[in-house]
């Protein structure tokens, strides 16, 4: 809280005195939300600094190997109860994915890839609205560092899966094509215009990277901002349709990003020739 001087004046009178610029502010600082673009440094290991979005990515991928082993120890030849629902979704998941594949044997061998990547791209989206995740951190005089940050809402995160995500693409590419055939996509030198479309198609690669990446960030981080700013200025029931919101888009940008990695998964693991049929 910032402090006013009081000072008595000659004829007796107290007058309340202008307070200093850098009082004035401190007292803004603490008082306004707290915005940040970049991951805030909690500590370091060696001479490696961990965020508080690479420590909230722990307890993201904490949860996802605690709900599987969870799940695969109640899994029974008769489904029922909710593996019932399970499966219903698992199905619902390759019908969607022999849409975009073309036959039932590729969606089952890529199922786990794509589904990894959608539960663990809406965790990461959901975990920045979970109570207390910006709120609770570490407070060293006017300065705040939050102990949790929603992953998808740092850019170093979502750079690091699109780029995981596009590396399993090509290893997988590779493995169905063969390591020759797959880089001829992009090095074909029988004349100039085959060499022109494999430039432009290994100058994609790096595109997707960059639209993958920059997309996730900037729909988590300004759903984070609106909400912060939201509840800021109106504390009580007027935040509710924002959150609401927010996880309908959480769910959604992970539904884009796995249908496009599967999308990508799909012309990459195709032959030249194939894909016009």
């Amino acid at each position: 809280m910032m402090e006013i001087p009081i000072t008595e004046t000659e004829s007796g009178q107290f007058e309340a005195a202008a307070p200093a610029p850098e009082a004035l502010h401190e007292a803004t600082k603490e008082a306004a939300p707290h915005i940040s673009l970049r991951a805030e440094t909690l500590f370091h290991i060696g001479g490696f600094p961990v965020t508080n979005s690479f420590f909230s990515t722990f307890f993201v991928l904490l949860l996802l190997v605690v709900a599987g082993g969870f799940f695969k120890k109640r899994l029974a030849l008769i489904p029922r109860g909710f593996q019932n629902v399970l499966e219903s979704v698992l199905e619902g998941a390759l019908n969607l994915m022999d849409s975009v594949l073309g036959n039932r044997e590729k969606s089952e061998k890529y199922l786990p890839l794509i589904a990894t990547i959608f539960f663990f791209v809406l965790l990461s989206n959901w975990f920045g609205l979970i109570p207390g995740v910006g709120s609770i951190g570490i407070r060293e005089g006017s300065e705040f560092t939050p102990l949790f940050r929603a992953p998808s809402a740092d850019l170093n995160f979502t750079l690091a899966v699109a780029l995981t995500t596009i590396i399993a693409i090509n290893l997988l590419a590779i493995l169905a094509l063969g390591a020759r055939l797959h880089a001829s996509k992009f090095f074909n030198f029988k004349n100039p215009i085959f060499f022109s479309v494999g430039i432009l198609e290994l100058i994609s690669e790096f595109a997707k990277i960059i639209s993958f990446s920059f997309r996730l960030f900037g729909n988590v981080f300004a759903g984070e901002v609106l909400l912060t700013i939201t509840a800021f200025l109106v504390p009580y029931v007027i935040p509710l349709p924002f959150l609401f919101l927010e996880i309908f888009v959480g769910f959604i940008q992970a539904l884009v990003f796995a249908m496009l990695a599967l999308v990508f998964l799909a012309t990459a693991t195709v032959e030249h020739g194939a894909e016009a049929h």
